[in-house]
């Protein structure tokens, strides 16, 4: 669904300033998201400026400094914008179009904000931000429109960039497909890899830039089967060659090319939001999701008793519990797991009629007893969904657990390979066949873990787990079959060997799926969540402090917008600082995560969402803040004792910097107030002293996995970059590759120029 710029960025204060932008442009990646920042933030303070009574010199000529600073910024950012138009022909008519509109509504804020130099702007005959209310309005309105679009503009060259890459390797792929020489084999199959590594640059560019955290975790699936598949193309393309009239062997070889195309095609639909013949995506619904849904509606009734129907409440479970099925008709599914599930099924049937009745009564009558009814209702229905969902997660994960545990030793795969090479055919079977019961159990695994992983991006990683398991168990049985049929040719066991590792290496990659799927069910980690430090409210919680309640308004949020936005990127740069370290178990990366958690928190109570309710909220959760950060003070402390001499000096000061803005944030937030004035005064206080933790705690994180790595010598606390990423590191710096000059001059030089803009805070 499109939405305006303004809202894609993130950025509420424009909306209260009235401002708008173009509804039909929506951002769908970070970059052009953060280059509009610190243009709405400017623009912000200006029309924030424009209704205050008293205004000094210094105010004046600080207004005029930013207007000029804006239509500077603009300027250089409409020349790099139409270069871009200049250098493609197919974007140069809305790019050249967008830049006037551009440069003409900076000219125009520069206009409206000259006023340094009048002793009365009010009474001037001269036109200023303070006589045209509505003029900067208007300008600023199609500043960002204008700005947005050229951004949007120059990102769709990044995707066909993307396109034009996929459409080499498409090619290259069929003439590969062909070839019937190894001489011409390896030529085209050299061309292939230079195309796919600049196809992985720019698709790897492509998925950390984008916001939607479902999309990335399809892009990297995607870019997945790709890198592993390039080397299967490899071995089973040289194995064909080898052995042409060998059936099993073309087999071997067309699926790989199939999977790949599928890939391919799969990062194009991402990349272009785009599915083909026009159908509609449909997720796939989980258990996880439905229980999160249904609660959800449940709980609504506290607050509305007509906001939904009782068959609409039936239905959502009844699609529940059919899901269920899947694990009570497994075959892997333990007896008493199975009996748990079938109990518990059948208990929130009785808890929901019994719900639907006291509900049915309280809209006709809304008595204390009544209500108190409902209210019990509702706690016992989502209590009993809580133990379906515990039990459904317990039955996956110990499946998934035994399972890996049991085909740890490799044992078929092993079987296969001195069978292959025995060239006896016999044993070649029997054991394909215990693959192919294997592979029945794994895909079985995921589509359980499927249904309790948790989030969105975990759910595709289990599909893709399943997408592989099926695929390459017949890819294994076709090479094993080649190999027993040539048993003295080397390459056809080599290629054996490639794909047994590609099998080995998923079932790696699941034992890391299911502690992260356990994470997300413990609250350790997944989705951004905000912490539960916070008593909730209701007539049953004696610990609450018997405080008035204070909320912002609509202007009060609007004027901490900006520092909440702040704080909500800085919770990006942790989360994705701390995501780089192999050990998440790390006490440093676990207080870090755990600091963004409650940073996020605290921003979403500047849009008036989430669980902070209310001011004194949000002040208990910067005391928690505050202690967490001390915590990781003190992990940092005793870090500092297993790191080199020469690096310990820094680390302690970096700790005790953290350790005084910590203390400084605890003093704040404890610290009584009274009226609504003081109130937003230390709302403030308290948000703009966690963003500076939080801008520490960036430097702190890949300081410390720096240390980590150097001290252990290569073994490192970093993941490892996959083989194709290691030349995208390299490429990326070279200045002189001409098929990165565009993209490196088209957002990011528009980036550097909208950022560069001066701030004025407001005072």
């Amino acid at each position: 669904m499109a939405t305006s710029p303004c809202s894609s960025s993130g950025v509420s204060s424009s909306s209260s300033s009235g401002l708008g932008a173009d509804a039909g442009l929506e951002i769908r990646t970070r970059s052009v998201e953060q280059t509009l920042v610190p243009l709405v933030s400017q623009i912000t303070t200006l029309i924030n400026h424009k209704d205050k009574p008293k205004r000094s010199d210094k105010t004046l000529q600080a207004i005029q400094r930013v207007g000029q600073a804006v239509n500077l910024a603009v300027g250089r950012f409409v020349t790099v914008g139409e270069a871009i138009a200049n250098e493609n022909r197919e974007l140069k008519e809305e790019m050249s179009v967008a830049c006037i509109e551009a440069r003409r509504a900076g000219e125009t804020i520069a206009q409206l904000t000259d006023v340094a130099s009048l002793d009365h702007p009010e009474s001037d005959s001269h036109i200023t931000i303070f006589t045209d209310k509505t003029g900067v309005v208007k300008a600023a309105r199609l500043l960002l429109s204008s700005v947005t679009k050229v951004l949007v503009l120059a990102d769709r060259i990044v995707i066909k960039q993307i396109i034009t890459s996929r459409n080499k390797v498409l090619a290259t792929m069929e003439q590969l497909e062909k070839v019937s020489s190894f001489q011409e084999f390896v030529q085209i199959f050299s061309q292939f890899g230079n195309e796919m590594v600049e196809f992985a640059h720019l698709t790897g560019d492509r998925q950390n830039d984008l916001k939607d955290e479902k999309k990335k975790a399809r892009m990297a699936a995607s870019r997945a089967v790709l890198e592993k598949c390039t080397m299967m193309l490899l071995t089973a393309s040289k194995t064909c060659l080898r052995h042409p009239d060998c059936e099993s062997a073309r087999i071997n070889k067309d699926g790989v090319f199939h999977r790949m195309r599928l890939a391919l095609e799969q990062v194009i639909e991402i990349v272009t939001d785009s599915r083909p013949n026009g159908e509609n995506e449909m997720p796939p619904i989980s258990i996880y999701s439905g229980i999160k849904e249904f609660k959800n509606k449940v709980e609504g009734l506290r607050e509305n008793l007509y906001f939904l129907s009782k068959e609409n409440l039936s239905t959502m479970l009844e699609v529940i519990l059919e899901h269920t099925e899947d694990f009570t008709d497994s075959a892997y599914t333990s007896h008493e797991h199975r009996e748990h599930i079938l109990e518990l099924s059948k208990q929130a049937k009785m808890e929901l009629e019994q719900l639907v009745s006291v509900w049915m009564q309280a809209q006709n009558q809304k008595s204390k007893d009544l209500m108190e009814d409902l209210e019990v209702a509702i706690l016992k229905t989502c209590q009993c969904m809580n133990e379906l969902k515990r039990e459904v997660h317990s039955a996956a994960t110990s499946l998934a657990a035994d399972l890996l545990k049991y085909h740890t030793d490799h044992m078929v795969l092993k079987a296969l390979k001195i069978t292959g090479v025995e060239g006896n055919l016999e044993a070649v079977a029997e054991y394909t066949c215990k693959l192919s019961e294997q592979k029945e159990q794994l895909v079985e695994m995921c589509r359980l873990l499927r249904h309790v992983s948790g989030t969105e991006p975990l759910e595709i990683t289990c599909i893709h787990a399943e997408d592989t398991f099926q695929v390459t168990g017949p890819q294994i049985i076709s090479a094993a079959e080649t190999l027993a049929l040539h048993p003295s040719s080397k390459i056809a066991k080599e290629n054996l060997e490639v794909f047994c590792e590609a099998w080995e290496s998923q079932l790696s990659d699941m034992s890391v799926l299911l502690r992260e799927i356990n994470d997300v069910f413990e609250g350790r980690r997944g989705e951004k969540r905000v912490y539960l430090s916070l008593p909730r409210p209701g007539k049953h919680n004696a610990n609450l402090k018997a405080l008035k309640p204070v909320k912002l308004d609509t202007e009060e949020q609007a004027k901490i917008a900006k520092l909440g936005l702040e704080l909500h990127l800085l919770t990006s740069d942790v989360d994705s600082e701390t995501e780089k370290w192999e050990d998440q178990e790390n006490e440093i990366v676990q207080h870090g995560q755990g600091m963004s958690s409650m940073a996020y928190s605290m921003y979403l109570f500047t849009r008036g969402e989430g669980l902070l309710k209310t001011t004194q909220d949000l002040f208990h959760q910067a005391e928690i803040f505050a202690t967490e950060g001390t915590k990781l003070a003190a992990a940092l402390q005793a870090f500092s004792d297993q790191v080199h001499s020469d690096d310990k000096p820094l680390l302690l000061l970096e700790a005790e910097k953290l350790i005084a803005m910590c203390k400084q944030l605890q003093i704040t937030a404890k610290a009584p107030v009274q009226g609504k004035s003081a109130t937003f005064t230390k709302v403030d206080a308290c948000i703009l002293k966690t963003r500076n933790v939080m801008t520490l705690l960036c430097q702190l994180l890949p300081l410390c996995c720096k240390l980590l790595r150097k001290n252990k010598a290569g073994n490192g606390c970093l993941k490892p970059a996959p083989p194709w990423r290691e030349d995208r590191i390299r490429t990326g710096t070279n200045a002189h590759a001409p098929e990165r000059r565009t993209e490196t001059f088209g957002i990011k030089s528009l980036e550097h120029h909208v950022t560069n803009m001066t701030f004025l805070e407001s005072k």
